[in-house]
């Protein structure tokens, strides 16, 4: 049977136990000797100067190219195939030699790209969420897991937090049953030192137990998903109650932080939220520093900044330095960033990011088949919406989902009606659909563009 449907039988108190159980597990498998040992190695990197950061990336490069090279069969017969050599790769730059790697690629040829000499005892089982359509799973190790984690509590302790600060938890973990109707719609993991709140029990009328249950533990930072904690802020906003206590961080993740959210978030506790991004497959991390820039984290793994068509738009195609069971080489992740111009004061190296646009897939296609990103643009200024959601089935077609404020009316409606013609023209067809709440993926995750445009629709 389903380990959740055992879990969501048991009674909530013996839940809480579980899910203390669990979060022993993995601070005990996360944050060993070797994970304090590598955060204290990744922090001493903090501060190097641009050369000697990209010296450190280029030396790692090489040699994870000869470790793909010599003990994986999948990069042997691509190598080979094209001619080249682990002697050709000495920089990033080099990496253009090799074909973009797709997670269709590695799904289909998953047993190829594992490494002979990374023991079926030494691999880890991980996977992705699959928010854009199917799940990838994939073999790592425990030491690139720790060193993952090891660059986001670099990340975190910058802001002045540490693995003993309690939060609230607002992400996808499925911790209590769809079907309960009463509070708690929460559960506790001491270990981990963290509330976990469902992201699937945040309706209007359930909100008030969250904002009372956060005044009663008063966890001094939230982590998970922007569109979860701007529900919460979007409740204390129009309900006019408030937390009865500071927070000092909000660090968010998972998805793209639009330009309302962030507005919104921060007008409600006082604070501007943290960005951080990454994935499971581990080729590119990118995170926030003190004074509000996003630096990629150079020296985790080899990234490629690849531009778009659009103006100052580009592909995050990475390789992980880390992963010796499945070495992935040049990996498209699907994002797209734009870059900051900027330097920033902070000291750190590291090229600077100033949006993460989300992924190819959050474009809205028109008729002519051009594409037009960041409309969520359109929604900056509109603070009576509570959420909205754009969904695509035929080029030049799109359908609006929305979810009203109490404050939202027929302005609101012409506004956003203005803003969605500046962008996508008068031969687009626009329809409204209000509902109660949007569609999240099955790890909660919110998508701002969910299309369902078939290849071969766009000329």
């Amino acid at each position: 049977m389903d380990p959740e449907k055992i879990y969501s039988f048991f009674p909530i108190s013996i839940q809480n136990i579980l899910c203390s159980i669990e979060g022993w597990r993995i601070k005990g498998f996360r944050y060993d000797q070797t994970f304090h040992r590598l955060l204290r190695e990744v922090e001493s990197r903090t501060f190097k100067s641009y050369d000697e950061i990209f010296a450190f990336r280029n030396r790692r490069l090489k040699v994870f190219i000869d470790w793909s090279y010599n003990t994986v069969p999948y990069y042997r017969r691509l190598f080979k195939s094209l001619g080249v050599f682990p002697s050709d790769f000495n920089e990033i730059e080099d990496l253009q030699k090799l074909p973009v790697l797709t997670k269709d690629e590695v799904q289909g040829n998953h047993e190829e790209l594992v490494s002979e000499k990374v023991t079926r005892n030494k691999r880890v089982t991980t996977h992705t969420s699959g928010s854009t359509g199917g799940g990838l799973s994939f073999a790592t190790t425990k030491n690139a897991i720790q060193e993952q984690f090891a660059i986001y509590w670099r990340f975190i302790k910058s802001h002045g937090l540490g693995l003993h600060t309690w939060k609230g938890y607002f992400g996808g973990r499925s911790v209590v049953a769809l079907n309960q109707k009463d509070p708690p719609f929460w559960r506790y993991d001491f270990p981990g030192r963290q509330v976990l709140f469902s992201g699937y029990h945040m309706s209007v009328e359930n909100l008030q137990y969250y904002v009372d249950e956060l005044n009663r533990r008063r966890p001094s930072w939230l982590v998970g998903y922007p569109s979860l904690v701007t529900l919460l802020a979007d409740h204390i906003l129009s309900s006019g109650i408030s937390l009865n206590y500071r927070l000092h961080s909000i660090t968010l993740s998972s998805e793209n932080l639009m330009s309302q959210q962030m507005k919104k978030i921060k007008e409600v506790f006082g604070i501007k939220p943290l960005q951080h991004y990454g994935q499971a497959e581990a080729v590119a991390n990118i995170s926030e520093c003190d004074y509000g820039s996003m630096h990629v984290d150079e020296d985790f793994s080899a990234v490629e900044l690849i531009p778009l068509s659009d103006d100052n738009s580009y592909r995050v195609i990475g390789t992980n330095f880390t992963n010796l069971a499945t070495p992935l080489i040049r990996y498209d992740t699907g994002d797209i960033v734009s870059l900051s111009n900027k330097k920033c004061i902070c000291g750190r190296p590291g090229r600077l990011v100033k949006n993460i646009d989300g992924r190819k897939e959050d474009y809205v296609i028109l008729k002519n088949g051009a594409k037009v990103g960041r409309m969520d643009h359109v929604f900056k200024d509109l603070v009576n919406i509570r959420e909205a959601q754009i969904y695509q089935k035929n080029p030049g077609q799109i359908e609006v989902r929305l979810v009203k404020g109490v404050k939202y009316g027929k302005k609101d409606e012409n506004r956003m009606m203005y803003e969605l013609r500046k962008r996508v023209g008068k031969d687009t067809e626009i329809g409204i659909n209000y509902v109660n709440r949007l569609q999240r993926t099955t790890r909660g995750k919110l998508r701002f563009v969910i299309s369902d445009i078939k290849e071969g629709m766009v000329q």
